[in-house]
């Protein structure tokens, strides 16, 4: 029996069964169509299968559409110092315009990212969140760990750098603290060098107390073999799919 209310009385249809459909697809094909950033409601792009639209509202596909799986993404974000990480989502208006990786920001890039070896409030530099259970492991394997590059800036010119050097690189006399192999040299008059491999928190946060008053600021540089490479304070991009830790 047909339905007497007119058009424009039916209840709202979910997205991803209008376009179904309309195409026609099956549903499955239609939500990543939706999820791929392919489809608009009266000219919107509209990424949530679950929306509902009216009967007299237009979807439309575009050109060039492809129903196919959307793969996880890396992110890299140059985090400033005193932001907190787990308070950081990516948006659109922060995406840094050198990104070459030609990935188009998807809402469904944005949830279940993990941020991996976060870093402490207090420093700043580079975050890696992913989506990808690969990536995560390989940065937190620790039978093979990753080097990380940090640099830490002290206030004045020290009087001699070599002895501050030599204090700060001393093995705890508490031996019960972990104490990695690591290398560190002045990169300037004011900027000491520390690369380390594996988890770098502990020794990062002695090495700012041991240096109290004179220390200015923290910042990691490099994880593995992915920098910061010119990418500004505050802004993120996409980890190309060629790029490797």
């Amino acid at each position: 029996m047909s339905d007497p209310r007119p058009l424009d009385a039916a209840e709202p249809l979910r997205l991803s069964k209008r376009l179904a459909a309309q195409l026609p697809c099956s549903r499955q094909e239609a939500e990543l169509y939706i999820l791929g950033g392919w489809v608009s409601v009266d000219g919107v792009v509209q990424e949530q299968p679950q929306a509902r639209v009216r009967p007299e509202q237009v979807v439309a596909l575009a050109s060039g559409a492809r129903a196919e799986p959307i793969a996880p993404v890396t992110l890299l974000w140059h985090k400033p110092a005193g932001q907190a990480v787990g308070a950081w989502a990516p948006e659109a208006s922060q995406r840094w315009a050198g990104d070459r990786s030609g990935q188009r920001l998807l809402q469904v890039h944005t949830r279940q990212l993990v941020a991996v070896l976060a870093p402490a409030v207090q420093a700043s530099g580079l975050v890696v969140f992913t989506q990808s259970p690969g990536v995560a492991r390989k940065l937190n394997d620790r039978q093979h760990p990753l080097e990380q590059e940090w640099l830490l800036d002290v206030r004045e010119t020290p009087a001699d750098r070599d002895a501050l050097l030599r204090e700060l690189t001393r093995p705890p006399a508490d031996r019960a603290m972990p104490w990695p192999t690591f290398r560190a040299s002045w990169q300037s008059d004011r900027r000491l060098r520390v690369v380390v491999k594996g988890e770098a928190s502990g020794l990062m946060d002695e090495l700012c107390r041991r240096l109290g008053a004179a220390f200015s600021g923290l910042r990691r540089q490099r994880l593995g073999r992915v920098g910061l490479d010119g990418l500004p304070e505050g802004q993120w991009r996409y980890a190309g799919m060629g790029e490797r830790f």
